[in-house]
């Protein structure tokens, strides 16, 4: 049982999830601050010169009924701002690293959807198999 579990964490994977919950949750508070710093007075701004900014209070004599959409706006730019901050600092330079491993191993590249449906025609077809770009190939003269 131990010995499964360790092969369970020790997989790309779990590792690669547990740093980008960790990264993610740092660069939340980053992108909280910046957003309550700097972007929330700017969303008040448009609300105008009133107590409560871009909000809206449904019944005067209760609080409790203030809809907020500035707060809605500041949500939306936060989750904009670590996703793309997660993409480009970790998920498109591991991609590339993975890629160029990938060549460096002498792994062929995957083949395309439209060189997989040629294949698949030609199959059915009962030709015989040949690569799209190949010059002599019969369905390169498709």
């Amino acid at each position: 049982m131990l010995k499964g579990f360790k092969e369970f964490i020790m997989q790309g994977n779990v590792i690669d999830l547990a740093v980008a919950v960790v990264i993610g949750s740092a660069f939340a508070t980053i992108v909280d601050a910046f957003t309550t710093a700097i972007i929330n007075p700017l969303i008040a701004l448009l609300g105008g010169n009133k107590e409560i900014g871009f909000a809206v209070q449904l019944l005067s004599d209760n609080p409790e009924t203030i809809m907020d959409f500035g707060m809605l706006v500041t949500a939306i730019i936060n989750f904009l701002l670590i996703a793309a901050i997660i993409y480009f600092v970790l998920v498109a330079p591991m991609n590339s690293m993975k890629e160029a491993a990938a060549k460096r191993k002498g792994v062929e590249a995957p083949a395309s959807d439209n060189d997989l449906l040629v294949e698949i025609r030609d199959l059915l077809a009962g030709r015989p198999l040949t690569h799209p770009s190949d010059p002599q190939s019969p369905s390169s003269n498709l």
